[in-house]
């Protein structure tokens, strides 16, 4: 489905009963909603109603040129809220949708029922242009993502699931291929430009922090960080799974997922 706001489209899929309390799903960067397919299943099988909004540049959300924020892309989540006439949700975010769900929680904490962040970070990296100039530069070259596609499986997908699932591994693959460069680009800068470790302590709704064990990208102890800085948060780690443990290890990510949300 879409809406419009401000002259682009904002994709969305909203899914399940309609008096049921609404789970909302951000996905990472470089993915689109479908990287939740793991979770839908057992999502609607627990009585709740599923929203995936697609980030700008990303699946089928129109891109916007420029540096983006955290509470920028928190902004679009609400404008589809809005849009929608939802007043409360869980919300749920990986990677930068992680980074996303505290931006929501610092602005619009008032319409949070619970959080639950996955393999991110509170802060930006201190070295983070370092990291994310060259990946840009080298993106620009080649007006595509195809360059960096490979490097980024490596460190979201561990060789054993990869080899077992090869058309799963593909599809993130191509994925990343297809994202905007700008919708890529802007995020990019958003990541590189945030801080909520002043936030989180101030934080009033449940909290898990949930991540792969492996994780190279936002390593355990980021999570752990989240975990030391929200009052009373649960964190769980998925063993063996790297950046994307929904994918690679979806029925432990799911039992952990499911048994947070009936602790609700």
């Amino acid at each position: 489905m879409l809406q419009r706001h401000n002259g682009r489209k904002i994709h969305f899929d909203y899914i399940g009963p309609t008096d049921a309390p609404v789970v909302c799903m951000v996905h990472s960067l470089a993915t689109d909603s479908g990287m939740w397919a793991d979770q839908i299943g057992p999502l609607l099988q627990g009585g709740y109603r599923v929203l995936r909004v697609d980030l700008r540049g990303h699946g089928g959300s129109d891109a916007v040129i420029g540096a983006y924020t955290m509470y920028d892309l928190a902004d679009d989540v609400v404008v589809t809220l809005d849009y929608l006439g939802i007043e409360m949700v869980t919300l749920i975010g990986l990677s930068i949708g992680g980074m996303i769900g505290q931006a929501f929680a610092d602005r619009y904490e008032h319409r949070l029922d619970s959080l639950v962040l996955c393999d991110t970070q509170s802060a930006s990296f201190p070295d983070a242009a370092a990291l994310w100039g060259p990946r840009e530069k080298t993106v620009r070259a080649a007006a595509s993502l195809a360059p960096i596609a490979e490097g980024m499986v490596d460190r979201w997908l561990s060789p054993g699931f990869r080899s077992a699932h090869p058309l799963r591994g593909k599809l993130v693959h191509d994925t990343i291929v297809a994202t905007n460069i700008e919708g890529w680009a802007g995020c990019a800068a958003a990541i590189q430009n945030f801080d909520f470790t002043g936030t989180l302590p101030k934080l009033g709704k449940p909290t898990l922090v949930l991540y792969g064990s492996d994780d190279p990208a936002t390593p355990p102890e980021e999570n752990q960080r989240i975990a030391s800085l929200v009052p009373d948060a649960k964190c769980v780690a998925i063993k063996g799974a790297l950046h994307l443990p929904n994918i690679e290890r979806a029925k432990e990510f799911n039992h952990a997922l499911m048994a947070f949300l009936g602790s609700r």
